[in-house]
């Protein structure tokens, strides 16, 4: 049993960790854009904004997601979590800032080839989405409602 709740305790430990390294990326990346997008489209600055949002999606926020996921499936089997509803409202809003990651992405290409679909004030309340949904998870993982 001491086992487990080692277990537990690590797994919850990595999965806190890896969600803070993803948020951070989350909240960072439509910065650059926006900073991109006033910098132009074109030109030395263009190539520099393209290779940071490159490497910010591949060295943090890919890595991120892919532990934040894996550990967080993990703790839900040791805690039993998938019989219990607030978990279900939570797993519902990890689909969404997973969606709003891969969005994210997406728009990071777009950028690379010099289209800008959004304007900066657009890309500045989307920056809003993870803070947001972070807090609702935070609050159905604390006070588990439903239950």
């Amino acid at each position: 049993m001491q086992v487990l709740s080692m277990l537990y305790l690590w797994l919850k430990a990595g999965h806190v960790i890896f969600v803070i390294f993803w948020m951070a990326g989350l909240f960072m990346l439509p910065r650059y854009f926006v900073y991109h997008q006033e910098d132009g489209l074109t030109g030395p600055m263009h190539a520099t904004w393209t290779d940071r949002e490159r490497k910010l999606l591949k060295i943090i926020l890919w890595p991120a997601l892919t532990m934040v996921w894996v550990l967080g499936l993990a703790l839900a089997m040791v805690i039993g979590a998938f019989q219990q509803p607030w978990f279900h409202a939570k797993l519902g809003f990890v689909l969404i800032l997973t969606a709003y990651h891969f969005w994210l992405a997406g728009y990071a290409q777009s950028l690379a080839r010099g289209e800008a679909r959004l304007t900066g004030r657009r890309l500045r309340m989307l920056n809003e989405v993870p803070g947001v949904t972070a807090a609702v998870i935070v609050i159905l993982v604390i006070l588990k409602p439903f239950s």
